[in-house]
């Protein structure tokens, strides 16, 4: 038997399992996650490590649908420079529209989506939240965050 260098289903399992875990723990409201790099179609993640499922994280999110509330972040810089994602060539903008569909197929429900780093009079960014809105997405611009990452005490406070 040839042995895999990952075993996909057995991070899907692991994770889910902790991840419950921690939810069911009750230590507060909610239990936020961050996934990095793709959430699907992962080819990058699934060239490096043989045996993974280019779809193990959006797999493993289906297993737990009913505790989950997904909220896509995008960077406004990435919409205003018409970044593109390589892999697709589609621009990032293009990507959470994808992703949103993708999603919906898994019958994983978007909560919302957030704009970071919003900055006024950035029409291509306010045409795409009112592309969103149009097919029922809820959207939210976030702002600029003085200090940030260094300067904590004032990211935390009030201000």
């Amino acid at each position: 038997m040839e042995k895999i260098g990952f075993d996909a289903e057995k991070y899907i399992e692991e994770q889910s399992k902790y991840i419950l875990e921690r939810i069911n723990a009750g230590n507060s409201e909610r239990l936020y996650l961050e996934f990095g790099g793709k959430l699907v179609h992962d080819k990058h993640a699934m060239r490096v490590l043989p045996g993974f499922d280019e779809n193990a994280k959006i797999k493993l999110l289906q297993r737990m649908k009913d505790q989950v509330e997904v909220i896509i972040c995008i960077y406004s810089g990435d919409i205003t420079t018409s970044k593109t994602r390589a892999d697709f060539g589609i621009t990032y903008d293009l990507e959470v529209l994808r992703l949103i569909d993708t999603f919906r197929q898994y019958n994983l429900a978007i909560n919302s989506v957030v704009v970071t780093r919003y900055e006024d009079d950035e029409p291509a960014v306010d045409i795409f939240l009112n592309k969103l809105q149009r097919r029922g997405i809820k959207t939210y611009k976030h702002r600029f965050t003085k200090g940030y990452p260094t300067d904590v005490e004032t990211i935390v406070s009030d201000e």
